[in-house]
């Protein structure tokens, strides 16, 4: 929900109106092992390794709701060329299989269109002279508002289609749902906007991370949230050592927010 720059200029204002869940699965291959010297068959590197090179090729199913839909078409509205063409093409019903194709190439973009699981760590054998005994891995998943955990690991299974990999769940899933889209709170906010950053779009997003809202909509209580700080869609320094906050950006964000809080607490 960050502010986005392009080219040097801000471009868009997001207000975040949902968020994937996330879940995280453990894979895991046991076997008899050995000395290295007598290598046999069975393999349960090599098992684990099959495993995720199947999951690694296998794309969940394009799933859009109200605010994707409207996130996509809003984008839409100050492309070009082919990539304003496949924004429009993804939103139909069905989605255009071409065009779901390319926009999967961006990784924002396919991560707002579908569930996600992706390995993030992966362990296995026990010493440089002994055929390994177990190997596992880490599978972070990221669940569009509405995915069922237990059907998302039921689909797991089907796409690793080996029976002799179990799949695990580690701690509690975090189911997410999506706020509605009000427009009084939008147009409040595109004004605004439009106030200080002139040309600077305002637009629903669901964001493929997880912040504190998810626990409030939970709750039944209807959440949206507003960055007042912008940065470079291209030099995305999230989680690294060099994150950072422009000055003059932080000094707007300020009063960016008293003037969104001022007209909110007017209403």
């Amino acid at each position: 929900m960050l502010g986005r720059i392009q080219n040097g200029r801000r471009a868009r204002n997001p207000i975040q109106t949902g968020e994937n869940g996330y879940v995280t699965w453990q894979l895991e291959v046991t076997n008899p092992g050995g000395p290295s010297a007598l290598p046999r068959p069975d393999n349960a590197i090599y098992q684990l390794a099959d495993a995720l090179t199947r999951l690694a090729h296998y794309d969940f199913p394009v799933r859009l709701n109200e605010t994707t839909r409207a996130w996509f078409l809003s984008l839409a509205e100050r492309a070009q060329g082919q990539l304003r063409e496949d924004l429009r093409a993804v939103t139909r019903t069905p989605p255009d299989d071409a065009a779901v194709r390319r926009l999967s190439d961006v990784p924002f973009y396919n991560s707002t269109m579908r569930t996600t699981c992706v390995a993030t760590m992966i362990k296995g054998g026990q010493a440089e002279n002994a055929l390994p005994q177990r190997a596992r891995a880490t599978i972070q998943c990221r669940l569009l508002p509405g995915d069922d955990p237990a059907g998302v690991q039921a689909t797991l299974t089907r796409a690793i289609a080996d029976t002799e990999v179990s799949i695990t769940m580690v701690g509690q899933p975090i189911p997410s749902s999506v706020s509605p889209l009000r427009q009084d709170l939008f147009l409040s906010i595109e004004r605004i906007t439009g106030e200080m950053w002139p040309g600077v779009q305002t637009l629903p997003v669901m964001d493929p991370w997880t912040s504190d809202g998810v626990h409030f909509r939970q709750a039944g209580i209807p959440v949206y949230g507003l960055s007042d700080i912008f940065f470079d869609m291209n030099d995305n320094r999230a989680h690294g050592k060099d994150e950072r906050v422009g000055v003059r950006k932080f000094c707007e964000g300020i009063e960016f927010m008293y003037r969104v809080m001022r007209t909110l607490a007017d209403k």
